[in-house]
């Protein structure tokens, strides 16, 4: 009897066993998520590209941008449904410095795209090809590749199209690369419609091993708000204590900073102070005799033009016809500039530096650094003033760390928001009549 039960229990677990491995050798593969089909590159992004619409609708219509019509949400949710793009999910963008870009979007209807490649052929000169046994569109000339799939979508443009179809097409099952993975789990910015995360390597070298930034606009202006986590503290903080100059309208590039650096002068080996002291060095700027003398204030105001009274010698003739230099004044008008500047002790030191490198000359009683104005120094306890006009402008209290900087007749605006031991807050503000303009940013 009880070698009938045994046999009957060993012929049950082999029948189980041969199930189980039936299950896993037979099984139909997982197919993979579009995510798990993301490519990797120095920025990647997520973009909701209807929601987006909705927020720029305002800024096109205000600016009468000639597009602006196909730009509406309802113009492009009509679109997605008749070629079969689901525009209610995410689209997804990566692009490296290099200028190569790409983009991935869910197909809710693959069969449906294909009459959409064929009415861009109408305007386009479109080939196929296949990669793998895998079909995809090109333009040589552009450098613009599109390949879809089972549920996906992938556009490219530029010189690596072969590596990243290669890494969409053999995407398995919940094998997102980790660069997304860690992107998409991000608490920054979780309602904003555009988010771009950075794997730039210039960032990493700084010891940043997060940059978030974020798209936000009105009808006047295009706002990328960023945030930027270091791996090791930060050694500056935002003062609470300052003085400042005050700008004006007129004001066309100002440079207002006000940090608390004494922790940076004792962290030497910080990789911030790390990668400006190589850029000091390229430039020829002592960087280490800068940070040694500053105590945090720094204010760089340029704007209008000022009338001064300039010395000049002039040779003229006296009554016997003889030459002669007579020294004369007259009146000019010079770009109007202003620069403080708090320092310690070592403050003398760091000035003296600067002119033995000839970034700093003495002229009679002024001062010119590289091709400015010829300025006046005045000092104020810590602080050195040079400036171009009569007098020195007023002092104003000030915490503000901001950068207002004028470029081929647009104003743009870049300022610090807040700073805590390991992240910085940011945005930078740029007048949309400048994209519109040239199609640029910068």
């Amino acid at each position: 009897m009880f070698r009938k039960i045994s046999t009957l229990l060993l012929l049950a677990g082999a029948l189980g066993l041969v199930l189980f491995l039936k299950n896993i050798l037979f099984q139909k593969p997982i197919p993979p998520r579009l995510i798990d089909r993301l490519p990797t590159a120095d920025f990647i992004a997520t973009a909701n590209i209807l929601e987006l619409a909705k927020e720029t609708n305002g800024m096109l219509q205000y600016n009468k941008i000639s597009a602006r019509d196909f730009t509406t949400y309802e113009f492009l949710l009509g679109q997605g449904k008749m070629y079969g793009i689901d525009l209610q999910q995410n689209v997804y963008l990566f692009g490296n410095e290099d200028g190569n870009w790409g983009a991935m979007a869910k197909l809710s209807d693959s069969s449906k795209i294909m009459s959409g490649i064929e009415r861009i052929r109408k305007f386009v000169d479109i080939s196929d090809s296949t990669f793998n046994d895998h079909k995809y569109f090109y333009n040589l000339e552009d450098k613009s590749y599109l390949h879809y799939g089972d549920g996906y979508l992938l556009f490219y443009k530029g010189n690596d199209f072969k590596t990243v179809l290669e890494h969409v097409i053999s995407a398995r099952n919940k094998g997102i690369h980790k660069d997304w993975k860690r992107f998409l789990k991000q608490k920054q910015f979780k309602n904003e419609h555009l988010v771009i995360y950075s794997n730039w390597p210039k960032l990493k070298s700084l010891g940043i091993e997060t940059a978030m930034f974020a798209h936000d606009s009105d009808s006047s202006s295009f706002k990328l708000k960023s945030y930027l986590k270091k791996t090791k503290p930060l050694y500056f903080k935002e003062k609470v204590n300052a003085l400042s100059y005050e700008s004006s309208l007129g004001t066309q590039r100002m440079i207002d900073v006000h940090l608390d650096i004494e922790e940076l002068k004792k962290n030497k080996e910080d990789s911030m102070y790390v990668q400006f002291s190589k850029i000091g060095r390229r430039f020829g700027f002592p960087i280490a005799e800068f940070i040694q003398a500053w105590t945090g204030d720094l204010c760089f105001i340029e704007g209008g033009l000022q009338k001064v009274k300039e010395r000049y010698i002039e040779t003229v003739l006296d009554e016997d016809f003889n030459e002669q230099e007579v020294s004369r004044e007259k009146e000019v008008l010079i770009p109007a500039y202003s620069a403080m500047i708090s320092m310690n002790e070592y403050g003398q030191n760091f000035l003296n530096k600067l002119m033995k490198k000839g970034i700093l000359r003495k002229e009679g009683e002024g001062f010119r650094f590289l091709y400015s104005p010829l300025l006046k120094l005045k000092k104020f306890g810590d602080i050195y003033q040079f400036y171009s006009g009569p007098s020195a402008p007023q002092l104003v209290p000030s915490t503000n760390n901001h950068v207002t900087w004028t470029y081929q007749g647009t104003k743009y605006f870049f300022s610090i928001d807040s700073v805590t031991k390991h992240e910085v807050f940011g945005s930078l503000q740029i007048p949309v009549r400048r994209i519109f303009r040239r199609n640029k940013l910068i």
